[in-house]
């Protein structure tokens, strides 16, 4: 269901992010970002003084390769449009996430390595909701290996979402499985 109807408006910016997550051949899992800003209108900058309206300003790319206990071995930029040309040398740097596991603290780590001058802003901004596509990805496995069905939040899951806190009846019933296959 939409959002309820707003004022009258004109759209000025859109950003576009894609998300996914695929299992590999050799074990490994690759989560790609993609994310694109336009303008409504023309736009330019000291060294782009065209940019149309509708063409994208960012057009980057960023996948980040996974091993199943979250590490990251490899990271692969690619930034088809910049606002500065300037821009690409940041993406080299996000060699310094390589061996970063995902999970508790990643984002604070990474922010570490890659934050202010040292990093893209769009870059950074794909690794939130990548490490999500992350923990979706990786569920498969999870179920796959436990062969129950679809996996249940862990110690991990516990207390990162309204459903999975501790006062939710879900995570009840999820205890109460839990329970119950220890028993058996």
């Amino acid at each position: 269901m939409p959002l309820p109807r707003s004022a009258p408006r004109q759209m000025l910016h859109l950003r576009d992010i894609t998300l996914r997550g695929y299992e590999r051949e050799d074990g490994l899992f690759d989560i790609e970002g993609h994310m694109t800003d336009a303008k409504t209108y023309s736009l330019g900058t000291v060294e782009r003084p065209g940019f149309a309206a509708g063409e994208p300003v960012h057009d980057m790319w960023l996948r980040l390769t996974l091993a199943p206990d979250m590490e990251i071995r490899a990271c692969d930029t690619n930034m088809d449009k910049t606002p500065y040309s300037y821009c690409l040398g940041a993406a080299p740097n996000m060699q310094r996430i390589v061996g970063l596991r995902i999970g508790k603290g990643f984002m604070k780590e990474a922010l570490a390595r890659l934050g202010g001058g040292e990093g893209c802003t769009h870059l950074r901004e794909l690794l939130q909701p990548m490490a999500t596509v992350a923990f979706q990805t990786m569920i498969r496995g999870q179920a796959k290996a436990a062969t129950q069905g679809p996996a249940e939040p862990d110690a991990r899951g516990r207390n990162s979402c309204y459903s999975y806190s501790d006062h939710s009846p879900v995570m009840a019933l999820v205890q109460g499985a839990v329970q119950g296959a220890v028993q058996e």
